[in-house]
């Protein structure tokens, strides 16, 4: 498998897994429905361990454009692979959230709320503020970059490199996802990834969804932009403290 393969899979794996489960939570009739925030936040963190699990030994499982971005700009990745992994990414994100919609299909049907149908493809703030909620996805990707930067052993994102300790090397960034969705996540909705919120919406827009609503297109740039700014300025303090 190469690292464009890998990134396709590993971030549709991702979606699959995270936007699965707030499928599961926040639509009617399902096994999980109202599991809570606990249950979202658990089931994402693992989404990211089963992804770069996935990906690791063939692209360094960035999964994320943030991930790309923050170390192209730390020097630790070939600025000339960023177009390609970023690309790979969002094929990867739209593929996963065709597939929670498939899963779902009867469950989206049964649902009358539009707002809970979006909810299981993109992201929106729990208080709409445009420079509350653009700060909340800057400092959240910002925690989940930088820290990045400093687990130990090889290092997620480097180019095929794997985590080390097999597996086991995803479990850093599986406890930072969660511990940023439990602590930081009750705002936005933590997209820390414009793969993540980007991809699924416009799966969200193209899908015969009955009764879908609005994609929420004046808020899409936010989980987009908010990530990139939280990435560059990670690896910029990184660079400097290093």
């Amino acid at each position: 498998m190469n690292a464009f393969t890998a990134e396709i899979i590993g971030t549709m794996f991702l979606i699959l897994l995270g936007n699965g489960v707030v499928a599961n939570v926040v639509l009617p009739k399902t096994k999980g429905n109202s599991g809570g925030w606990i249950v979202i936040t658990t089931a994402w963190a693992l989404a990211v361990f089963t992804g770069v699990v996935i990906a690791a030994p063939y692209s360094g499982a960035h999964l994320n454009p943030a991930v790309t971005l923050g170390l192209a700009v730390a020097g630790k990745f070939n600025w000339a692979d960023v177009p390609l992994f970023i690309l790979a990414q969002f094929i990867g994100a739209m593929l996963g959230a065709f597939l929670v919609w498939g899963i779902y299909k009867d469950h989206f049907a049964s649902s009358s709320d539009p707002d809970l149908k979006f909810a299981a493809f993109g992201t929106a703030p729990a208080i709409r503020n445009t420079t509350s909620n653009l700060i909340s996805e800057i400092i959240g990707t910002f925690v989940l970059i930088f820290v990045i930067f400093y687990f130990t052993g090889a290092e997620l994102g480097s180019d095929k490199t794997p985590v080390g300790l097999g597996s086991l090397g995803a479990i850093p960034v599986t406890f930072l996802v969660w511990a940023i969705g439990l602590s930081l996540g009750g705002t936005t909705g933590y997209a820390i990834n414009p793969a993540r919120d980007l991809g699924p919406r416009i799966v969200h827009s193209l899908l015969p969804i009955p009764g879908k609503g609005s994609s929420n297109w004046g808020y899409a740039w936010i989980p987009v932009i908010g990530p990139v700014i939280g990435a560059v300025l990670a690896a910029l303090l990184y660079s400097i403290l290093k």
